[in-house]
């Protein structure tokens, strides 16, 4: 944001006994012209919704006309008790200003797409014999980085055809580092074997090359050059190395046909398509990347009921395109200022983005296929929160529990002989488990192996925020246990004041078999046993499953890590610092096992003498 922004309130500051005059003509008239974002304000001085504009005062003043709304730009509208505004230099830095604002305030009527996962890449690392890897994060200047790819996916699949044609190594470099014969990839034709010195750095290299290029797009190239290369060797009665690149060609060019007889670009493009029904909205993004498709994601917004699709689009490409890279053209299947929507995106980007709204040829047929993914993921999504809502239906009749629940949160505790105690929170909440909402808390401070204590602790963690009014509260409480840890979770809830938030304990029955869980539920006396087959017990038994899935994996982790710290804190001469360098260097434990006297020997600060006692010490344990 620009330090010349400046911020504007809709109207002098009252008594909180006196009701909010909004003076709409009067505040509208003092508006500039300039480009920045608008803030809707509701009596309470909540934020409804979150915009921004080229000219703030064109924009703001075209809510408070009588040009229709749709219903949720009207309800906003009515219930919009003051205005601020932010000037900014440049719209691109409104669009900026604007998603940092929606992504921390989750404004009520702003569409909102929740996708938090970071895109993957695929990365050539900068070593001497550099490696393919899946990578996520920040992207730097040492290694090479090609994406981002829709999914996990279609990265490995690429890395997987990268290996049969040019057979390039994938491993750790701790493990590169430290091998003294072949792998098994080598033995499958996947790995040239570099590590043993069965390939020289200059035929490497060049596989390296030829791999940068087909992933540029630049394919033809390739195989031009490998055909060039396999007539040579042939000439020159190398056969064995003309069948290696008669391979390599006929690969590429089984992954090289186009799936359309008029594409013939070799462009990076992004396309996002729209579909809706009943009140659920879709966006497909399929990316493509040289010419080739890998794959696509889609993406369901909050609060999109009853919009057109150039709105919701239009939210979609400012959201997605802050934090990630912007392709050189965008295809959008909708009706939108695409030459507004370009220069913003230009500005931001630093490089020349053209949006297409409406695509001919190859273009054209890559939307129709986005178009359709939509409509089959809508329609999947459809008939799965069908299934959820019968489900939800079920566990409130079987149960006994009021209509009003909706949002259920459940506990697990997991430790090994009371050692690296973890508690695990999961949350399911419109009719789907919210991963982004999980949250893990490590146990301390209690009698090792006292699962009471822990629960008790996790608890209290939890539900004292809600009680000091941080966070939104549970519908329902889910615990994984009998009749003791329903007696502590009510207690608690009691002594914060949560009364009202209903409770079930989830105890294994006497066969411990699944379908015949005992359901211990606030105010009775017996546990109450559904049928095996009912939908209410089957989402429990989603719910508590993945609670127990989310403690198992943080405990673990947790457990996992002390060990490996432990294992180095045994040895004299290694403190914080270097067992720190140690575990960096060579990646983990793991690592420093494979390493040598000579490797370790060159960390800093530590001898050769302290390497040896060092590497006496593992291998002795």
């Amino acid at each position: 944001m620009s330090n010349d922004s400046t911020s504007t309130p809709a109207c002098p500051e009252t008594p909180p006994d006196e009701p909010r005059t909004f003076d709409i003509k009067g505040y509208l008239a003092r508006l500039p012209g300039k480009p920045g974002v608008y803030r809707m304000l509701g009596a309470a001085s909540e934020v409804l919704y979150v915009g921004k504009a080229r000219d703030l005062k064109k924009r703001v003043s075209s809510y408070f006309q009588k040009t229709a709304h749709g219903p949720r730009i009207a309800m906003m509208v009515s219930q919009v008790a003051s205005i601020e505004t932010t000037v900014t230099r440049s719209e691109a830095e409104a669009l900026i200003l604007e998603n940092n604002l929606i992504k921390s305030l989750s404004p009520r009527y702003n569409i909102l797409f929740r996708d938090d996962k970071s895109y993957p890449f695929l990365m050539i690392s900068g070593h001497e014999f550099p490696r393919l890897g899946f990578y996520r994060g920040l992207l730097d200047r040492e290694n090479d980085y090609f994406g981002p790819f829709p999914n996990a996916w279609a990265v490995r699949e690429s890395i997987q055809l990268l290996q049969r044609v040019f057979r390039l190594r994938t491993c750790e470099d701790t493990v590169f580092q430290n091998r003294s014969r072949p792998c098994l990839l080598h033995q499958i034709r996947r790995c040239s074997g570099p590590c043993v010195n069965l390939v020289s750095r200059e035929a490497y290299a060049e596989d390296i090359s030829h791999a940068k290029l087909f992933l540029d797009g630049k394919s033809d190239a390739v195989i031009s050059g490998l055909g060039d290369k396999m007539q040579k060797s042939a000439e020159a009665l190398n056969f064995e190395q003309a069948a290696i690149y008669r391979d390599q060609v006929q690969s590429l060019a089984r992954m090289t046909q186009r799936q359309y007889a008029e594409s013939a670009s070799d462009q990076d493009a992004d396309v996002i398509a729209f579909a809706s029904e009943r009140g659920v909205s879709c966006v497909n993004l399929a990316m493509i990347r040289g010419g080739r498709h890998l794959g696509d994601r889609s993406l369901f917004p909050q609060n999109a009921q009853g919009e057109d699709a150039g709105e919701v689009l239009v939210a979609f490409v400012a959201q997605h395109y802050l934090e990630r890279p912007v392709p050189g053209v965008i295809v959008v299947g909708a009706e939108i200022d695409g030459d507004d929507l370009a220069t913003v995106l230009t500005e931001h980007s630093g490089h020349k983005v053209h949006v297409v709204t409406r695509p001919a040829g190859e273009r054209r047929a890559w939307l129709d296929m986005a178009v359709e993914n939509a409509r089959q993921a809508l329609h999947q999504r459809l008939s799965e929160q069908s299934t959820q809502e019968a489900r939800l239906v079920a566990l409130r009749e079987g149960l006994g529990l009021p209509d009003t629940i909706q949002r259920v949160e459940c506990f697990d505790i997991s430790h090994t002989g009371g050692e690296a105690t973890v508690a695990s929170c999961v949350v399911y909440d419109k009719k789907e488990m919210r991963r982004a909402e999980y949250r893990r808390y490590n146990i301390e401070g209690i009698t090792p192996g006292d699962d009471y204590a822990a629960m008790k602790q996790a608890l209290e963690r939890r539900l004292g925020k809600v009680a000091s009014g941080e966070g939104v509260a549970p519908d329902l409480l889910l615990i994984d246990g009998g009749k003791g840890q329903m007696g502590i979770a009510a207690a608690v809830l009691e002594e914060l004041g949560l009364g009202d938030i209903a409770l079930v304990g989830v105890a294994k029955g006497p066969e411990r078999k699944a379908g015949l869980e005992e359901l211990w539920v606030t105010g009775r006396e017996l546990p109450v046993m559904l049928a095996p087959d009912n939908p209410g017990l089957h989402l429990i038994q989603a719910i508590r499953d993945e609670a127990h899935r989310f403690a198992i994996t943080g405990h673990r982790a947790k457990r996992g890590k002390k060990r490996v710290t432990s294992s180095l804190e045994g040895i004299p001469g290694i403190g914080a610092k270097r067992r720190k360098q140690l575990l960096a260097r060579f990646g983990g434990l793991r690592g420093v096992l494979g390493a040598s006297i000579e490797d370790i020997a060159q960390v800093e600060g530590i001898s050769r003498t302290l390497a040896e006692k060092i590497y006496k010490e593992l291998h002795a344990a």
